[in-house]
């Protein structure tokens, strides 16, 4: 059960029409303290950069792959169920937060491809951030968007270390049921306190920007209308 404000469908849908860096941006407004935290800061390979944003509550889990986990068979096969029924049962939308524990190597082994992908679509998910790698780029299931560090031919011996937990990807903190809002750019947390502000702000940081932009577009370009709008926008 959350114990945070959950928004509805309304609220989700007026999120996923913003892009992350205008999240961003309404971010700087309604808690100026985040401008420097809370998203990711490395580049990303997203799997479809047309896909549009995604937002949901975060599902956490830590990876391995360079060599093979401590559990045998059995254990690892009731770990993935256990882990696959949390997923299934975190509210959703979710997305799935995946951090690779393997430091240098992150990424050397893929959890993400066509069977996963599938099945954390069927389990509620709307994507996965991970820093580490992704494969069968052709045959993830449609409408998924994954942004991973980088794209390898296999799974290695990717296994699961734990799940539920506190992650951090590519300089993202992540706590389990965090609010997240992704796409091509990275993803970024945005604070359940602030949630429900975020749209009314950034249409307020469009507006300001549009005074610069109408007079950096207006042919011919007045410089001193130009300086104007700029004074305007960061009043």
């Amino acid at each position: 059960m959350m114990s945070h404000p959950v928004l509805d469908a309304e609220e989700l849908a007026a999120l996923r029409a913003l892009d992350t860096p205008t999240v961003c941006n309404a971010l700087e407004v309604v808690c100026p303290e985040r401008r420097g935290h809370g998203y990711t800061e490395e580049t990303f390979v997203a799997v479809d950069s047309g896909l549009p944003p995604i937002v949901g509550y975060a599902a956490t889990a830590m990876i391995r792959s360079i060599r093979p986990g401590s559990l045998n068979a059995a254990e690892m096969r009731q770990q993935r169920f256990d882990y696959y029924r949390y997923v299934y049962e975190t509210p959703g939308p979710t997305v799935s937060v995946v951090q690779d524990l393997d430091g240098g190597r992150a990424g050397f082994g893929s959890f993400w491809g066509e069977v996963n992908s599938a099945i954390h679509k069927a389990l509620g998910c709307a994507g996965a951030i991970t820093d580490g790698s992704m494969r069968d780029l052709d045959d993830i299931a449609p409408g998924f968007q994954i942004l991973a560090h980088k794209v390898v031919p296999s799974h290695a011996f990717v296994h699961l270390e734990d799940f539920g937990v506190a992650v951090s990807v590519c300089g993202m903190n992540v706590r389990a049921g965090d609010l997240i809002h992704a796409d091509q750019h990275g993803a970024v947390v945005i604070p359940h306190d602030h949630a429900r502000s975020i749209a009314d702000a950034a249409a307020g940081v469009a507006a300001k920007e549009k005074l610069v932009l109408d007079a950096a577009r207006t042919e011919p370009f007045d410089f001193d209308e130009f300086v104007a709008a700029y004074g305007e926008m960061t009043k």
